[in-house]
């Protein structure tokens, strides 16, 4: 029956709209302008209301409102907003759905405050000339307020990093801001409200300009100034609709206590130094001068759309005695920095050791951070007790080693972009739930800004390969569409004219800084990483239902399929002779050599190729550009066809080329069967031993699976033994690890991972590739959420408003739950084995519909409630109850 809309005046009392937002960070102001989207979510006590329509309202804070006509339609995710807002604008929006009970309250207003773009400003960047890894310089004005202001905003920005205090005060919990995007043409803007920091009369504002991303030296080359030699700060007051001051010429600048900051070898700072006079009006410092203007296009800036940089968490460490310092341990890898609290004297100098594991001999393990300093120094500038923080850096660590003073107190600080936890799981593996725990960690440590491969050696670069095979869990883990929106604005920035894409975004390697069996090698269009086109987005859309990310990123999809159409010329498949990072980190490979897997490194480029191409035309056909998506289709069909015919057969020996096969579609429908069961026959024989690289890893239980080898797929994940995943549990792992055994069974760790020189000047001293913080591995934890918990949106009707019910259970495994914070509320399941009995308590958000897919045996009985099942539940909470259940079995195939 077709759905209608209800009489306007008809009322559904019981259903509300609790929650309606925007696409951007929660709690951000000074949005941008232009493409504003509104989702919101809602919860009926009805359980026989369905969602039928919307109605938008509109108009200025505190005026009435303009309703706009009503929708029909039941979605409730990514709806656009006509037109562009006006520069600083606070516009109003409510929201009322309609139901097939007729239409609920108006929503709480919601309100969004527009932004301001660079050349909408006035203020200019300043700066003061200091060398790169030089002393951090303070910027300082003063201004006179009549009164106090009813309402001030403080625009904020840098080529570099910047922190902001007004009156003593800092403006800001954002850290690392503005964060780092592709600067040569994007740095945000942040817009601060400084209402409660203003005060009538003399007013004092202060900035420290820290060279960051933009001039500090960064990359595994070490190279500085890759985006400009001067670095400077752009800020601009604006109080009650006036400019009450902004960066300009007459700013004053000079010096302050950081004398050095970077991001890899922490930072400097000399107590001694610190003036709090310099908050103060008439503060006339020695060696203060003028500022002087940095010459920037206006247009690089805009309003930052994504969360920034925060405090997420502080642990406390325990202090213990360790070859004459004090060794600090927080108990759980991550990335930030120690707060100390010290005692000791003025001139005292404390140092900070950094380490995420540590040797045998109970040193701290250094030598994988390679030129990677990590350490913060203090100079003491007064006796007795102190507290001690870094600014304009970060570690990634658990462990930390003092001296110079007294250490009264420790915490562990851990930072990463602001994004809101968005699931749970737990079970009755211990193990398992550790390594979900593990997992959520890593992300949340390398969510620093961008998608980070790894948080404290000298690399923690935005890898492309990693971010793909990651992107599914990450968007289950958490709240990430606007990181991943951003950071993919970034990715369409560096492609190249060609279409193009870089191995790392914002991109900074050049063919020199990475050596490849000791040759330059490029790092532009490499399968699986340069995919991060296609795939990333496609996981976003799936994961949030909102298709702005396929507007957004279409042209930039089209753009790499065209380019790899280039390079294939007149041919199906790629021509080869490139270089491709491969199935990478394949536990068989050379450690020295971990692009070498046992899979054909042509067989995965072309079979990315293939998906990257299907994916895109799934893109075109939900845009609706059915000619396009055709195309795409049809091209995805002439490429995996070539890819198998010529490199099939081999491949498929191997698990990760199996996998491909499987779930990219390229297996021939009338082999799926043989490949499937020879992969499964590859496991058992190997007796759950993961054979996979960066590539394989994602796909292969999900091959596993959906070919019906359910005993096989748990029995690679529940394996014990290295290389798995439960191994790092076992051996004490907190985050997720680079290479399966970077710690050996016997507390050692492996040498033979240090081999891989990334740099002709590197030694084998400083150099490697051992993190123990690296979440692409961790990818597996979508899986175990769509087939452990069983919870899984549908790719048809994203989002989660359709979801897939599909629990498994297995020997061993006997209980889980799970819930996810989906679009239109909480979806959340608990089901356990109890004797011959499978009992599932499920709740479904209003706006959404599960379909049910239990694990069934011939003779089993399905109820739901007293009820025999149907295939389909509505929201609301519901007890389903399956006899004589399915449950895998992995250790019956060990025993066998």
């Amino acid at each position: 029956m077709t759905a209608s809309l209800p009489a306007p005046t008809s009322s559904d009392a019981a259903t509300r709209v609790t929650e309606l937002r925007s696409q951007h960070g929660a709690g951000l102001i000074g949005v941008p302008r232009t493409g504003l989207r509104l989702s919101w979510r809602a919860e009926s006590d009805d359980p026989q209301a369905r969602l039928v329509g919307y109605q938008l309202a509109s108009g200025a804070e505190g005026g009435a409102l303009a309703e706009a006509a009503p929708v029909l339609a039941s979605r409730t995710t990514g709806i656009a907003v006509e037109g562009a807002l006006a520069p600083r604008e606070r516009r109003a929006f409510a929201v009322r759905v309609a139901t097939t009970a007729g239409w609920s309250a108006w929503s709480e207003p919601f309100i969004v405050e527009a932004g301001v773009d660079g050349p909408g400003l006035t203020a200019r960047v300043i700066g003061l000339d200091t060398p790169a890894d030089g002393p951090v310089p303070l910027l300082r004005t003063e201004f006179t307020l009549a009164q106090a202001p009813a309402a001030a905003r403080l625009r904020l920005s840098a080529v570099g990093l910047v922190d902001a205090w007004v009156n003593g005060v800092r403006a800001s919990d954002a850290l690392l801001t503005p964060g780092w995007t592709s600067y040569q043409e994007r740095i945000l803007i942040d817009t601060l409200d400084v209402t409660a920091l203003l005060r009538e009369g003399v007013n004092v504002v202060v900035l420290a300009v820290a060279d960051g991303w933009y001039r500090g030296s960064f990359g595994f080359a070490r190279r500085q100034a890759i985006y400009g030699d001067r670095t400077g700060a752009l800020a601009q007051v604006e109080a009650d609709g006036e400019i009450v001051t902004k960066t300009d010429a007459s700013w004053q600048a000079g010096p302050g206590a950081i004398r050095s900051a970077s991001i890899y070898d922490g930072t400097v700072t000399d107590l001694r130094l610190d003036d709090p006079a310099v908050h103060q009006p008439g503060f006339s410092g020695e060696n203060w001068g003028a500022a002087s203007l940095v010459d920037i296009d206006p247009a690089r800036f805009e309003p930052r759309s994504a969360p920034p940089v925060r405090v997420v968490a502080e642990l406390p460490m325990t202090l213990s005695a360790h070859s004459g310092r004090t060794r600090l341990d927080g108990g759980q890898n991550l990335s930030g920095w120690v707060r100390l609290t010290v005692r000791g004297r003025a001139g005292d100098v404390v140092t900070v050791r950094h380490a995420e594991v540590l040797e045998p001999s109970g040193d701290l393990h250094v030598k994988a951070l390679r030129s990677a300093r990590a350490t913060d120094v203090y100079t003491l500038g007064a006796d007795g007790e102190q507290v001690l923080e870094p600014a304009f850096t970060f570690h990634g660590f658990r462990y930390a080693d003092v001296d110079g003073a007294e250490v009264v107190e420790a915490t562990a600080v851990a930072i990463s972009s602001d994004l809101s936890p968005r699931s749970t799981f737990s079970s009755s593996h211990e193990a398992l739930d550790r390594f979900h725990s593990n997992v959520f960690w890593s992300q949340r440590d390398n969510f620093v800004s961008v998608p980070t491969d790894c948080p404290q050696r000298d690399e923690r670069l935005g890898w492309t390969g990693d971010a793909q095979a990651f992107a599914a869990t990450a968007n289950t883990l958490m709240d990430a569409e606007a990181f991943w929106m951003s950071w993919l604005r970034d990715l369409e920035i560096d492609q190249t004219d060609e279409g193009g894409v870089p191995a790392v975004v914002p991109d900074i390697i050049r063919p020199q800084d990475m050596l490849m069996g000791g040759v330059p090698t490029e790092n532009m269009g490499r399968a699986g990483w340069a995919d991060a086109a296609t795939i990333v987005p496609l996981a976003v859309y799936e994961s949030y239902g909102s298709e702005e990310v396929l507007v957004r990123q279409r042209r930039s999809m089209r753009r790499w399929v065209e380019h790899l159409r280039r390079r294939a010329g007149e041919g199906d498949v790629l021509p080869g002779g490139d270089f491709q990072f491969g199935d990478w980190l394949d536990p068989d490979a050379p450690g020295e050599r971990p692009w070498e897997a046992k899979v054909s490194s042509e067989f995965v480029s072309n079979a990315f190729y293939a998906w990257s191409a299907r994916l895109l035309a799934r893109a075109e056909r939900v845009l609706g550009d059915t000619v396009s998506a055709d195309d795409y289709d049809a091209l995805a069909d002439r490429v995996g066809g070539a890819t198998f015919a010529r490199w099939g057969d081999e491949a498929v020996q191997t698990q990760s080329g199996a996998a491909i096969a499987l779930e990219f579609g390229l297996a021939p429908a009338a082999r799926r069967d043989e490949i499937a069961a020879g992969l499964a026959a590859n496991v058992r024989r190997e007796n759950g031993r993961i054979a996979t690289g960066f590539l394989g890893t994602p796909l292969v239980l999900f091959a596993l699976s959906h070919a019906g080898y359910l005993d096989e797929a748990y029995l690679m994940l529940l394996r014990r033994e290295a290389p798995s995943w439960l191994y790092q549990v076992d051996r004490g792992a907190t985050t997720v690890w680079e290479r399966w055994d970077a710690i050996l069974p016997d507390g050692s760790i492996h040498s033979g991972a240090m081999d891989a020189l990334p740099t002709e000047d590197a030694s084998e001293d400083d150099t490697g590739m051992l993190s123990f913080n690296h979440y692409a591995y961790g990818a597996m934890i979508d899986w175990v959420y769509r087939t452990v918990a069983g919870l899984a949106p549908d790719a048809d009707d994203p989002g989660y408003r359709t979801v897939h019910v599909a629990p498994r259970p297995a020997v061993g495994l006997d209980c889980a739950a799970a819930s996810i914070r989906t679009p239109h509320g909480r979806l959340a399941i608990d089901w356990r084995v109890d004797g011959d009995r499978f009992e599932v308590t499920l709740e479904v958000p209003f706006g959404a519909r599960a379909l049910l897919d239990l694990p069934v045996t011939a003779t089993s009985v399905v109820t739901v409630g007293d009820a025999p099942a149907p295939a389909e539940l509505p929201h609301g909470i519901h007890r389903i109850v399956v006899t004589a259940p399915a449950v895998a079995a992995p250790a019956a195939l060990v025993s066998a």
